[in-house]
């Protein structure tokens, strides 16, 4: 199935990933908070994964979801690693992403992108959560910024292994439907190419962004139209810096992207759109785009993202943008549908 005939309540997802302690150990108060918030704002899709805190996220998800009817809400998660009950020493370093759930759970983490890793990872996610399913399952970091050269290695384990498993899930109706979860356009270019693999969409986080997006929009986004395969795409704030916070792919933002969201900044402010909302909606404005999920570690934050989505926009603020060369002139705006 398809991700946007599966939705329930419009394109806006809750990317969970900040309820793993991302950055910062959040109060498990907050945490529910958060969730809760989510779901009242009308939140129906979110999407969470078991590298988020070794399973923290999960578990801080599922207590809120098991408050609601199963059928009233789409479920994501991801398969690749396995968390272990081998409890760690130290932080657990992950490619480029260093330290980033440091205040998570101290749970070993390790890959495992065989079938029977996949099969396994589905029932740990289904135990954190107390759920009895999943809708649709990502296949989690298969791609150069986690695993080095070494990722096509890792890709290939898993074509032959979690992919047709996956195929076989979602054809025996356990799950709605399935693709890979990464931050790399390189590698949902090469699943899109295989022949042998049905996927039914993928998880793009951050290479689609005001910010980022000429590589996704030449290369990726024709073809995932062409072969129909839905695009979910994660991290629309580009990790911070167009929320208002300092960062960019997960470090401190060089000194060329501040002055680029300087820009959008003082041109929003001209027009009144919050800089989130320009964020989102340019998003969506892609055909190929079926939802976007934001992630957020407090209520307020959630409030705002939906804020952001209904916000008015004028043309001029878009057409100007164009202009001002801050987004390809062949991107599609809302302006073009």
């Amino acid at each position: 199935m398809k991700v946007r005939e599966a939705l329930l309540n419009g394109p806006l997802g809750f990317g969970t990933a900040p309820l793993g302690n991302m950055f910062r150990n959040i109060p498990e108060e907050e945490a529910a908070e958060t969730a809760a918030a989510a779901w009242d704002a009308g939140t129906r899709l979110f999407d969470t994964a078991p590298f988020y805190g070794a399973g923290l996220a999960e578990i801080r998800l599922g207590k809120e979801l098991v408050k609601h009817p199963r059928d009233e809400y789409v479920l994501s998660t991801k398969v690749g690693r396995i968390i272990l009950d081998e409890i760690l020493d130290g932080p657990q370093e992950f490619g480029e992403k260093g330290t980033l759930f440091q205040y998570g759970r101290k749970n070993r983490v390790v890959h495992d992108y065989t079938a029977d890793g996949a099969k396994r990872s589905i029932e740990d996610s289904l135990k954190r959560m107390g759920l009895d399913r999943i809708d649709f399952v990502w296949i989690h970091d298969i791609a150069a910024d986690f695993h080095g050269d070494a990722w096509i290695d890792m890709f290939e384990t898993a074509h032959k292994g979690a992919m047709p498993a996956l195929d076989a899930l979602r054809d025996q109706g356990v799950i709605k439907g399935w693709g890979i979860g990464v931050n790399r356009v390189e590698a949902v270019e090469l699943l899109l190419g295989l022949s042998d693999v049905r996927p039914d969409g993928t998880l793009l986080a951050g290479r689609y962004s005001l910010l980022d997006h000429e590589l996704a929009l030449q290369r990726l986004m024709p073809m995932a139209q062409e072969k129909g395969v839905d695009l979910v795409i994660g991290g629309p704030y580009s990790s911070g810096i167009l929320a208002g916070g300092q960062t960019f792919e997960y470090a401190d933002a060089s000194p060329e992207i501040i002055a680029k969201v300087d820009k959008i900044k003082n041109l929003a402010a001209r027009y009144d759109v919050p800089i989130k909302a320009a964020a989102l909606q340019f998003v969506l404005a892609h055909p190929a785009t079926a939802a976007v999920i934001p992630g957020a570690s407090r209520p307020d934050r959630i409030k705002g993202d939906h804020e952001a989505l209904a916000a008015p926009i004028p043309d001029d603020f878009w057409r100007e943008l164009r202009a001002e060369k801050l987004v390809s002139a062949a991107a599609p705006l809302p302006i073009d549908r």
